[in-house]
This record gives C-alpha cells, structure tokens and sequence, in this order.
C-alpha cells in the first residue's frame, strides 16, 4: 500500500489495483483551433494541467500503473449525438460540434469528430503503446462504454483521475466511479474548468469540495509524485 497525502483524510492505495484515468485531453479542449479555442473558451488553465499530467503520467508509468486515456468524441455520421431536440446535441451546437474546420496545420478536420485531428489527445500527453483509449459520446466516461470493463479485466480498485472538465466529465466521471465502488483519487492540478472561472468560488473548487467530501479524495501531483518514489514509506498492509 501507497500512502497518498489527500483531503479529507490520506488515502492508501494499493499499487497493484491502481490506474489512471486521463479524461478529455484532447485538442478540442486544450488546444489553440480546437473547439473551446474556436468558442473563446480560456484553455489556459487546461494547458497548464497538461504540464502536470504530463509529469504525473511518467512517475505513473515508472510504478506501472495502467494509463486509460478516455476522450469525447462522435462518429462521422454523428449516430450517436442523440435526437435534434435533446439536451445533448443542443447544447453543444453553439460549440459547433460535428462542422467541417482546418486544423492548425491546413489539414481538414471536424469537431468533436472521432479520428480527426480535432479529437486527437494533446501532444504532450500521446498515449504510449500499451496504453488504453476508450471513446465517450457523453459526460461519463462510463456510459455507454467499455471503460468499466476494462476496469475490472486489469482488476482495478483505485483510480488517479486526471482531465478536464472539472465541473462536467471529470466530476460526471467520478460519480460514476463511485457508484461502481471504484476508490477515485482527483489531482486539482492536473484538471481543469474554465466554466465559472470568474466566480467567487469557481466551479472547479465547488466540484473538487463535491468531491472530497462524498465522491472520493483530493491530492496533487505533487503529493503523489512523492509518495510514488521508491524512498517513500509503505503502508503496513497488517
């Protein structure tokens, strides 16, 4: 067992049983042309979140834990945006999702349109060979896909949740984990929300607070970083 310092209280985790999720870090997201770029959407806070992922992920692999990526994205012919008047499609019609764009390099792509470059994960966070990318069409990485099995074939109990949104996937991401008895394990600097930035408490405080408080437990890159050294302290498993 790992002792992780967390809120509210430190949380043990088991290596053996451990993964990590990265949720939505994609070019739509956290990229300059993507979609919340394109909206006017403030993906500053995202790309510095991506830093720390980034850092996150390579002490992650040093300890062998699994790395599942998950990302939002749609099929070509939008199958599975859900009807014209459902809340789904239309609230992501003012982000222009499914039009035809050029990405930065003059290439055609579209967005949130799986296998373009729009849906493509950060550069600086490309999965390596081994790892595991499981495509959502809604919020929760786990609706309608194959995240929770392929949860349970690596034996999963503990998950390190990185991603943005905070507020919206991270956090619809995280009950739902929880309602599957996962223990989730939130880094606040390597998520993001650029929703209710402006607030006196933003969306991103109010969810990690939801968090901590009923869902799972709260860290930091750091925090883990550190507990995942060798030097670091095992917990007696008696």
């Amino acid at each position: 067992m790992i002792e992780v310092a967390s809120r509210p209280t430190k949380l043990a985790i088991d290596a053996a049983t451990t993964a990590v999720l990265v949720i939505d870090m994609q070019n739509d997201f956290g990229a300059r042309g993507g979609m919340f770029d394109r909206a006017g959407i403030d993906i500053s806070g995202i790309a510095a979140a991506a830093a720390t992922t980034s850092r996150v992920l390579a002490a992650a692999r040093e300890a062998g834990f699994p790395i599942i990526y998950v990302k939002m994205e749609h099929p070509a012919d939008l199958a599975n945006v859900g009807p014209s008047d459902g809340p789904h499609w239309i609230k992501h019609l003012p982000l222009e999702a499914g039009e035809e764009v050029l990405a930065p390099d003059g290439s055609p792509s579209r967005i949130m349109v799986k296998d373009t470059w729009n849906t493509h994960i950060l550069d600086q966070l490309e999965p390596w060979t081994g790892d595991v990318v499981v495509s959502k069409h809604r919020y929760s990485g786990f609706f309608e896909t194959e995240l929770d099995d392929v949860l349970r074939g690596l034996n999963t109990k503990y998950l390190i949740v990185t991603g943005c949104t905070t507020s919206i996937c991270v956090e619809s991401t995280v009950r739902d984990a929880m309602f599957r008895d996962y223990t989730c394990l939130v880094l606040e600097d390597c998520t993001a929300e650029p929703l209710g930035s402006d607030l006196p408490r933003t969306n991103h405080e109010a969810s990690l607070l939801n968090i901590e408080t009923l869902f799972g437990w709260v860290s930091n890159s750091a925090a883990l970083i550190d507990a995942l050294k060798p030097s670091a302290k095992l917990v007696s498993t008696a």
